[in-house]
């Protein structure tokens, strides 16, 4: 058959169909985002237990759910849960300066909710151990730097002051010496 041949309406048919292709596989894409933010709501239920228990004054953890393109269940700022790209895996990562660092990979919730275990864990103890250290010799360090800079500080601007006067006097003494030779004796 000949494109001349061809029923009219032939081409509004292919776009009707194309465009009920697309919205056929955008609603799949829709169902998937829900269904990937569902079993991060089932985690993140998971750890109510986990997070009952964590002292109340220890504000490092801000655990919540951001939807986006991506949906993530943050552990703190830089911990999160998100969904492999298969959609049934749970991903625990962690940002480092080096890149994102895999610390847990799992289909099962229990796992992952041991893996943020060790992970507050960890966490709740980096923190006790930063601010024991505070009060430790790295603080007597850091004041007896910032002392010795005051100090050299000091001799540097007494050092400025002195070698401005000695050129200060020797240029006088240079200025009057050259007045004094153009005197007529």
């Amino acid at each position: 058959m000949a494109p001349a041949d061809a029923p009219p309406g032939h081409l509004k048919k292919a776009v009707r169909q194309t465009r009920i292709e697309i919205a056929e596989k955008s609603s799949v894409v829709v169902d998937l985002r829900d269904a990937e933010m569902a079993r991060l709501e089932l985690l993140d239920d998971a750890l109510d237990p986990l997070f009952d228990e964590t002292p109340p004054d220890i504000d490092l953890f801000d655990r919540g759910i951001s939807r986006g393109d991506t949906p993530r269940l943050w552990i703190d700022a830089i911990a999160h849960v998100a969904m492999a790209r298969d959609k049934r895996r749970y991903r625990f990562v962690q940002d480092t300066r080096y890149g994102r660092k895999l610390l847990a990979e799992s289909n099962d919730i229990a796992e992952i909710v041991e893996a943020v275990t060790h992970y507050v864990a960890a966490r709740i103890i980096e923190r006790e151990r930063a601010l024991a250290e505070d009060e430790s010799p790295l603080h007597d360090r850091l004041y007896r730097s910032l002392q010795g800079s005051r100090r050299r500080w000091r001799w540097r601007m007494a050092g400025v002051f002195l070698f401005g006067l000695i050129f200060g006097s020797f240029a006088l003494f240079a200025v009057l010496w050259i007045v004094a030779s153009r005197l007529p004796r």
